[in-house]
């Protein structure tokens, strides 16, 4: 499970970046979304070796969470490309 300890390598560096300006914040969200989608991944990896494996609420459970870690993929995306326009504008 490499995937998973880049992943908690990725979120340990999250709490130690500082958040002085507009840069910073844009690479902390940088950042945020690439753990993200790298949480979605370890998800649906889960999910598709589980399959057929674990009873039907367990199933659904999975690929609720992966879906969930999906939006946040995807609304982390809508945040830093919010903060890349409004920086760009300024």
């Amino acid at each position: 499970m490499g995937d998973i300890e880049v992943l908690l390598h990725e979120l340990s560096g999250l709490q130690e970046m500082r958040r002085a300006g507009p840069d910073d914040v844009e690479a902390l969200l940088a950042r945020a979304r690439s753990a993200a989608g790298r949480w979605a991944d370890v998800l649906y990896d889960i999910q598709e070796s589980a399959q057929g494996l674990v009873g039907t609420r367990a199933e659904a459970a999975l690929e609720v969470a992966f879906r969930r870690a999906e939006e946040s993929y995807v609304e982390l995306e809508i945040a830093l490309a919010d903060c890349t326009r409004q920086r760009a504008g300024q």
